[in-house]
């Protein structure tokens, strides 16, 4: 089996800390302005919430759009590579929340309301993994 650990560190090293992590989730439903932000996340202080927003910008999660020249302000929205890390957000949220760690936001279908599940799927044989990840082989 191939050592994941340096793209696990890679991963971590992009995106920071619980509080980056929590940026992105509170961006997946759309942008918000700073202050929105601070709102949404109470107990950051707004260094900090500065900081991560820098980061996180830096590395390609998300991105600010300024709407106002005078003074300058803007608003944060994940990117591409931002969403694709939103759904591991909210994934391990629903980890914690299976495992006595509070409860998820989770994602339901629209049409009946039911709660959706992450599966393994194949795009080459357009097939679920019947038994999930034990069944994968990691190259």
């Amino acid at each position: 089996m191939p050592d994941t650990s340096n793209a696990l560190s890679a991963a971590l090293a992009r995106v920071g800390d619980r509080w980056s992590l929590l940026v992105v989730d509170a961006l997946i439903d759309g942008p918000q302005r700073f202050g929105d932000l601070q709102t949404t996340l109470p107990g950051i202080a707004t260094n900090v919430l500065a900081q991560r927003l820098r980061h996180l910008e830096t590395n390609r999660v998300l991105m600010a759009v300024p709407y106002s020249r005078r003074p300058v302000r803007y608003s944060y929205e994940l990117t591409e590579a931002g969403r694709d890390l939103g759904g591991a957000v909210r994934l391990l949220a629903q980890w914690s929340a299976d495992h006595g760690g509070g409860q998820a936001n989770t994602p339901t279908h629209p049409a009946c309301g039911t709660a959706l599940v992450a599966r393994w799927w194949c795009p080459t044989c357009d097939r679920l993994s019947e038994s999930g990840p034990s069944e994968v082989v990691w190259v």
